[in-house]
Order: C-alpha cells, then structure tokens, then sequence
C-alpha cells in the first residue's frame, strides 16, 4: 500500500467513528462498554492520542468483522508517515553480506 505523500493516511480512530461508530449510531460508551474497555481508552483512540495495540486491533476486528490487519495496517501507516516527515535520510551500506 502506498503511502500519500501530501497528506497523512486516516488515522484509525477517526476510521473507527467515521466509518463503523457513526454509521452504526453508536456512541464511544455503548462501544467501549460491549467491548469492556474504559471509555478513555476508547476516546483516546478516536481523538488520535493512543495508538492501537495489537490488543485492540484483536478486539475491534473481533467486535466489528473486519480482523485485527485491517486496524494493524491503518496504525502502521499512521506511524509510517509520521515518522517519514521528519527522518533523516541514511545512506545505503555499500556491500551488505
């Protein structure tokens, strides 16, 4: 999968509300309740402020159909991108083996 390069991938917790919580006209304390989660933990992922764990990713695939990859996958990219604004370039080992 590509990553943009003008604009950061979706956060997975803005593609948990916007996509599945919204749709579905359930609140974050309905959910963090059927998922036995405290409604923090839940909020702080909407809100971008805690990453999904490979625990969640479990419980959110799980709870919602779509396997932990999916959720995986959406944090990888985040953290992916994130990290590449600000990286600096290291250059290539000449012989490597």
């Amino acid at each position: 999968m590509m990553l943009p390069k003008k604009r950061p991938p979706t956060h997975p917790g803005e593609m948990l509300l916007k996509e599945f919580l919204e749709p579905l006209q359930m609140t974050q304390k309905e959910f963090s309740k059927h998922l036995s989660w405290t409604y923090a933990r839940l909020n702080e992922i909407i809100n971008g402020r805690r990453n999904v764990t490979a625990d969640s990713a479990l419980a959110l695939g799980e709870a919602l159909k779509t396997g932990p990859e999916f959720w995986l996958n959406l944090q990888q990219n985040w953290d992916l991108w994130h990290c590449k604004q600000r990286h600096e370039k290291v250059p290539p080992l000449k012989r490597v083996g």
